[in-house]
């Protein structure tokens, strides 16, 4: 197969994950015969710098001319602790999502046997936990209009949802649960919020269309309660943007590392593959981030090409690193930690 790939490393520790995710990408095509064009682009801060805009048309064009984008991470502490910034890296990508038509973000959360101690939950609750969130990406509060009145002592931000985005989020929501275990949560507020009872509403009129899907419906605070008591009682869920964003990162710990979980944001045409873990701006060029989640994004990436080998065979040499130790200091518990980069280059010699 050959395939154009965007790559979008981003600001702080995305250039260095990504270059990991890159290589080990490249072993994957030597050994099951593909080619892979890598077409590099500016985005966040670094675009900022370059040319005033977080994502610049440039780059759009690239994205949407190329069959999947790989992105590292955007954002840098200047940004970060100046309020009246009027541009952001983040704003790019806000606006990389809806250009894109990148509505649909799948963030799954698993947990690896060796590490099951190293997460801030006991195993016992833990074991077995394999469940995947689907956030809606391009509508909600983050969207809506938003200002200030009152000569700026008042703020609003609008959350609106017509009911043909929560369609469209849904039915991926019911066909991946039909590829897993046939549980779908839609997690809301409904008991409050009126955007959420038109996502209860919707989700209830299309349970008729999966009769072999069970659909549950639980409150968002609720669900926040239980990601933390039994994790592993979940499969697939479905929510809105705002929650999902929280709900997601608070997930993402489970595991043991935020540098362990991938995500995909995925619309009709392209898909963005990308780890869940910020710019980390610390660790710039420090040599120690952890580049599990970036080349477990690779692994997706190659998955929804319908390369399920391909995306194995990655998954098996993170699995066989993580057996043997062969990790960054964030997992190396007193123990030796290797480099990004050694971590890159031992997952591509033995893929």
């Amino acid at each position: 197969m050959k395939l154009n790939i965007a790559v979008l490393a981003g600001d702080g520790i995305g250039p260095e994950v990504i270059d990991q995710a890159l290589k080990v990408s490249d072993a994957i095509a030597k050994k099951f015969n593909h080619e892979i064009t890598w077409r590099p682009a500016l985005t966040g801060a670094a675009a900022i710098d370059a040319v005033g805009e977080p994502y610049p048309d440039a780059t759009h064009e690239i994205c949407a001319s190329s069959d999947a984008v790989l992105f590292g991470a955007i954002g840098h502490p200047r940004f970060d602790n100046d309020p009246s910034a009027k541009v952001r890296p983040e704003q790019g990508l806000l606006k990389m999502r809806k250009k894109l038509g990148l509505f649909a973000n799948v963030r799954p959360t698993f947990t690896f046997p060796s590490l099951l101690d190293k997460s801030p939950l006991k195993r016992e609750r833990i074991e077995g936990t394999d469940l995947v969130f689907l956030r809606e990406l391009t509508g909600g509060i983050y969207f809506g209009e938003k200002g200030r009145r009152d000569e700026g002592e008042t703020a609003f931000d609008n959350c609106v949802y017509t009911r043909a985005e929560v369609q469209r989020l849904a039915v991926k929501g019911f066909e991946l649960a039909m590829t897993r275990g046939k549980k779908l949560c839609c997690v809301d507020k409904a008991n409050v919020l009126e955007t959420s009872r038109l996502w209860r509403e919707t989700v209830q009129a299309m349970e008729k269309d999966y009769p072999e899907v069970e659909v549950s419906y639980e409150f968002v605070d609720a669900v926040a309660m239980r990601l933390v008591q039994w994790p592993n009682s979940y499969d697939v869920l479905i929510t809105e943007n705002l929650f999902g964003d929280i709900l997601t990162d608070e997930a993402s710990v489970i595991s043991g590392s935020m540098g362990l979980m991938p995500s995909a944001s995925l619309g009709s045409d392209i898909g963005l593959f990308e780890p869940i873990h910020g710019s980390y701006p610390q660790a710039t060029g420090l040599n120690i981030a952890n580049p599990m989640a970036t080349v477990l994004s690779a692994a997706m990436m190659f998955e929804n090409f319908g390369l399920q080998a391909e995306g194995q065979a990655i998954r098996d040499a993170v699995n066989s690193a993580l057996d043997k130790g062969i990790v960054t200091e964030d997992l190396a518990d007193g123990g030796k930690a290797y480099g990004t980069n050694e971590v890159g280059d031992w997952l591509a010699e033995n893929i």
